[in-house]
């Protein structure tokens, strides 16, 4: 079967954009491929430095002829109507099916031969591809992320004719910028001729072989000196995005610079230089090496590569020095905390000076809820007051992705207690999925508290993430806390309790204080307007009820209470990576409670018990009954199912025996809920699956007799009210 050969050929592509090209390329290609008709063997996509490939095995020389079945008017419909539908179908008024009151056209439509096919998928793919960011050039109109310089359209060996802005289709490809050959452009005949071909040229197609060469020759270099490499997915990504050739060489770095915090020499290396650092197994700490990836293979091994990056590096590395010794000389906090006054967290949630504030009396708060004794919740408070202070400082504005640790750097340095500046330096964790979560007490208030403060914060002010919109991080604020919960097994209620109030409060503080700020005199030209229209009286009553502290605390209750929803949205996301059902989360949640160590518990005890025959047949039961209630109640809608079940109107076996069940269960049901004993309490429920199978076959709910048929509908809420004990199970799925 032929094959479709495709290669885009650019300007050097951004390596963060690489891979999701390749997946973008990949989808848009058979999603046309499926439109048409056009059944493949396999498909397959490539992303490198310069150039975008896509490779389709197996795929038919000529589309099958199809049958197109459209819908038209109504029968009986005016005249004008039929004949519009007639002329848009080229078809006679014979022609037309008629089925279900409505007219029908079958339209023959002729397979097209692949390549013209292809030809148009082309278009519509460079037309409509979806980069992030892309680009004009020359006088065209085109966009994409760097000038196009030529394109592979090849099928079964030929050239599938096609042109954008000038440029053509045609068979030919260059290899490696500079190691390329003499030959520069080169034609290739299919997928095999071309990547061998490109290989030859010094480039290497896979962004995984890419990522194993530059590994394994790493390690190599590192072990023969007696070093080990520092493993970094992220970097080792992004630099087989940016060498089509790999070629790891090791550099030598002045080894004074190791007095420098190591997270300050890696940032340095691996932010600015997509440098690797190394390390020193002996010590377990940085070596004075560094290993760059080069796009060429030096005459001399590498060495003056080598040489000129280590002096990029010293350079780099020389600016860092003098911050952190400008930095060390301030003596203490004190200097950059006056800063933060200057430091607008947000408009309408004042400074990050006052955020500190806030931090710290929810720090205090939270400190006995995760295991502080009383003299470290004083700790926590003074750590949270510390915690963005070192934003204002050289090092942290030089290097952003250190703020925090720096802080605890700083800290040490300024001879503060250890748990305060571990605090500081990690009340920011977790970052991201793959990293660590706090631990210690302290530093666990105080990352919960920053973490909670941001979510009340943007609720308040109604900045809450939309769609795949979070400009404030508030998805992964929410997964930290859920993490730090979880691993440390913290049992607290997110929204209820005294840190409820101490965060509503300093939200609702710092909001009133942005009100007044932006009513003072001079700064809000509306109310003399305002004034003369509603009198001074009423815009003034106005204007303190908006800053008042007190009225807008009420009022942010109900921004609180959307949070357990969206951190139940994050706690179904991890779960669900972890390999749980969703809907399970939703199930439990239901209930109204937000301890998250709990409402994890209940889950895995749900999960476990519905994969049994009991929970699973019990789940059955228990829709028959709902439905069984649920259509009751349209039939008499004002009729009460409360009261108790009557022994005496009891007239079948299984009847009785379902009361008897519902009973132990229900005593058994409430004293293992409050032990936190889920899996217990699930067995408990399972004793009701036998007598409820036994109940439906053998009993008729709806009997003749009203008596009867409202003490068994009562005797299928109670085994509604027991379920519900445990979670809603209406809203779980399967």
């Amino acid at each position: 079967m032929p094959q479709l050969l495709i290669e885009l050929f650019s300007e050097e592509i951004p390596a963060r954009m690489q891979s999701a090209a390749a997946r973008d390329l990949a989808r848009m290609a058979k999603e046309r491929l499926d439109a048409a008709g056009l059944a493949f063997d396999s498909l397959k996509s490539f992303a490198g430095p310069r150039r975008l490939t896509l490779v389709v095995e197996g795929l038919p020389a000529a589309q099958e002829a199809r049958t197109e079945e459209r819908k038209g008017p109504r029968v009986g419909s005016p005249d004008a109507a039929i004949e519009g539908f007639l002329r848009s179908t080229s078809l006679a008024r014979e022609a037309l099916v008629e089925r279900d009151g409505l007219y029908f056209a079958r339209i023959d439509k002729p397979g097209r031969p692949t390549p013209e096919i292809v030809a148009d998928m082309l278009g519509e793919i460079l037309r409509g591809f979806p980069w992030p960011k892309s680009m004009r050039w020359g006088r065209g109109t085109f966009r994409w992320v760097r000038p196009l310089k030529r394109i592979i359209a090849l099928f079964d060996g030929q050239v599938v004719p096609f042109e954008i802005e000038g440029v053509a289709s045609g068979k030919v490809t260059e290899g490696h910028r500079f190691m390329g050959g003499n030959a520069g452009a080169f034609e290739v005949s299919d997928f095999a001729d071309y990547a061998g071909s490109l290989r030859a040229h010094h480039v290497v197609l896979e962004a995984e072989t890419r990522k194993a060469i530059i590994q394994d020759r790493a390690r190599a270099l590192c072990a023969a000196e007696g070093l080990e490499l520092v493993e970094d997915e992220g970097l080792l990504d992004e630099v087989s995005g940016l060498a089509e050739w790999p070629v790891p060489v090791l550099g030598t770095m002045d080894p004074s610079f190791l007095d420098l915090p190591p997270e300050v020499i890696r940032t340095s290396m691996r932010t600015h230089q997509k440098y690797f650092a190394v390390r020193d197994p002996k010590t377990g700490g940085l070596a004075p090496r560094f290993l760059l990836v080069a796009n060429i293979e030096a005459i001399d091994g590498g060495g003056a590569l080598a040489a000129g990056n280590a002096r990029v590096l010293s350079a780099r590395l020389n600016d860092a020095r003098f911050f952190w010794d400008e930095d060390k000389k301030n003596g203490g906090f004190g200097r950059w905390l006056e800063k933060l006054q200057g430091v607008t967290f947000h408009a309408k949630l004042g400074t990050m000076f006052e955020r500190t504030q806030r931090l710290a009396a929810l720090a205090r708060e939270l400190a006995p809820l995760v295991g502080c004794t009383p003299e470290q919740a004083e700790k926590a408070a003074e750590a949270a007051k510390l915690a963005k202070a070192d934003l204002t400082s050289g090092m942290v504005g030089e290097f952003p992705e250190l703020q925090g640790v720096m802080g605890g750097y700083y800290a040490r340095a300024f001879g503060l207690d250890a748990e305060v500046a571990d605090a500081v330096r990690d009340h920011y964790k977790p970052l991201g999925p793959g990293d660590s979560v706090p631990t210690a007490p302290v530093t666990v208030a105080v990352a919960l508290a920053d973490k909670l403060d941001t979510l009340m914060g943007f609720f308040a002010i109604d900045e809450k993430p939309t769609g795949s919109k979070d400009p404030y991080a508030l998805r992964r604020a929410a997964l930290g806390v859920i993490r730090i919960i979880l691993a440390n097994k913290v049992r607290m209620r997110l929204i209820e309790g005294p840190h409820l109030q101490t965060m509503v409060s300093g939200v609702a503080d710092a909001i009133a204080r942005a009100k007044a700020t932006s009513l003072q005199p001079g700064s809000n030209p509306v109310t003399p307007s305002l004034s003369k229209t509603f009198g001074a009286d009423a815009v003034a009553n106005a204007v303190v009820d908006a800053v008042n502290p007190e009225k807008i605390a009420d009022e942010l209750l109900g921004a609180a209470r959307q949070l357990p929803a969206f951190f139940a949205d994050r706690l179904k996301v991890l779960l669900r990576d972890q390999g749980a059902r969703h809907d399970l989360v939703d199930a439990v949640f239901a209930l109204g409670d937000d301890d998250l160590v709990r409402i994890v518990a209940r889950v895995e005890a749900l999960d476990g018990f519905l994969k049994t025959d009991d929970g699973a047949n019990l789940l059955a039961g228990y829709r028959r009954a709902v439905n069984i209630l649920k259509a009751e109640a349209k039939k008499n809608p004002g009729e009460s199912l409360a009261g108790m079940v009557d022994l005496r109107l009891a007239t079948v076996d299984e009847e009785r025996a379902l009361i008897a069940a519902i009973h132990q269960a229900t005593q058994a049901l409430g004293p293992r809920l409050e032990a936190e004993d889920f899996v217990g309490a699930m067995a408990a429920l399972a004793a009701l699956r036998g007598p409820v199978d036994a109940f439906f076959d053998k009993v008729l709910v709806n009997d003749s007799d009203p008596a009867i048929r409202l003490n068994r509908l009562r005797l299928l809420t109670q085994v509604k009210d027991a379920a519900a004990q445990v979670a809603d199970f209406s809203l779980i799925a399967g």
